[in-house]
């Protein structure tokens, strides 16, 4: 596919491109200037539309919480289990939920999606592409991170079962990681002496990953000294850690920024429905970003439905955040924060053919996404 006489928003460069933009072989092949189209090839004329990378959203359920269906469709809490680092999302990821089509409607052709928050540690988070029919084949990469949570919801669902406290939980996922960190040393010591190596424990074998700095603690923090405990015991164990929802980042901007963690922020297009949420403002994306942060934003869908991804950006910058920045969060900063800029995430030579065509600024409530092109194929329009 040519796409001729484009507006190109790459992701990258901060004015767009005039010019044609090539998919070939599933992958962007040329962009920018007069491309000539091969013998056989399609070519799409789109004069006066603007070309986008697809969309990106670094934290969300989708596949996992099944649109429609209610409490039967709930597959992403294992709500008996305050520590359960074995689980992959992978297994409840559904490619047949409604929701996932509806999302790739809106442009978003890859997310970020696993467990919720329940937990204290609640398992792995993949990245898929928003089209296919098994989840095998629409991984993007598996695993991307390990979910971790603070704050108010691992506290009101273990309230009972000895979690009642900020200290508490921050107190469990410390006894998680020492215990995953001695477990790996014994299994390093032992080499390949099987009679020396500790009892198999899957829980523990998870969290090593995380301890060698492969995947990053996933941590849902809204309130900022659940952002700072986060950052404490990241720091203290020495493995890397992405921030999500950082609802009270804009407060201690200085002290996210000086972190350096990756932040996903949102959702924002919602009430305020526990204490942690009183001082969310659509100010916080911009604010860290100005800070210095790597800022993605996010729907935590289905909290914000998974389409209006684009829109919460424009949200985000008619609240005083730069347009730029505000693309780059749906696009460049999630591929980044999930570890795979270097499939997707903007326009560039050898990515993925992800490619989004509206009629106007993806940001404006009234724009239309036209066409979606994932993998180099057309899905949509």
């Amino acid at each position: 596919m040519l796409l001729k006489n484009a507006t190109i928003y790459d992701g990258i460069h901060a004015e767009p491109i005039q010019g044609d933009l090539a998919i070939r072989e599933g992958k962007i092949a040329a962009v920018g200037g007069e491309i000539a189209p091969l013998p056989g090839e399609e070519i799409m004329d789109v004069t006066g539309r603007r070309v986008y990378p697809g969309f990106i959203d670094a934290h969300s359920h989708l596949g996992l919480d099944n649109y429609g269906m209610g409490f039967e469709g709930h597959d992403y809490n294992e709500i008996g289990d305050i520590l359960s680092s074995q689980l992959r999302a992978i297994d409840s990821f559904n490619p047949q939920d409604t929701a996932i089509h509806m999302a790739l409607e809106g442009g978003v052709t890859t997310v970020g999606t696993g467990p919720g928050s329940a937990n204290v540690l609640g398992g792995t988070f993949i990245a898929v592409k928003t089209w296919g029919s098994c989840v095998d084949d629409m991984i993007v990469r598996t695993p991307v991170a390990m979910k971790c949570a603070f704050g108010e919801n691992p506290k009101r669902c273990y309230k009972d079962k000895g979690n009642c406290a900020r200290m508490t939980t921050a107190a469990n996922l410390r006894n998680a990681l020492f215990k995953a960190r001695e477990y790996m040393e014994r299994k390093e010591a032992a080499g390949e002496d099987v009679l020396k190596r500790p009892a198999f424990d899957m829980k523990l074998e998870a969290l090593i990953p995380v301890l060698k700095g492969e995947i990053p603690l996933k941590a849902h923090a809204h309130r900022a000294d659940d952002i700072c405990t986060a950052i404490r015991i990241a720091k203290e164990f020495g493995v890397k850690l992405t921030l999500e929802h950082c609802t009270e980042g804009h407060l201690i901007a200085d002290k996210v920024a000086a972190s350096g963690a990756p932040v996903a922020v949102g959702p924002t297009l919602t009430n305020a429905s526990k204490i942690e949420l009183v001082n969310k403002t659509f100010d916080t994306p911009g604010i860290l970003a100005k800070a210095g942060c790597q800022v993605s934003i996010i729907t935590d869908a289905p909290v914000i439905p998974q389409q209006y991804l684009p829109l919460c950006a424009g949200l985000a910058v008619k609240a005083g955040m730069d347009p730029f920045a505000a693309l780059q969060a749906i696009t460049i900063n999630p591929a980044k924060h999930l570890g795979i800029a270097d499939r997707v995430g903007s326009l560039e030579v050898g990515k993925d053919g992800d490619v989004v065509i509206a009629d106007e600024d993806v940001m404006v409530s009234d724009t239309r996404v036209l066409t979606v092109f994932l993998n180099g194929q057309r899905v949509v329009g």
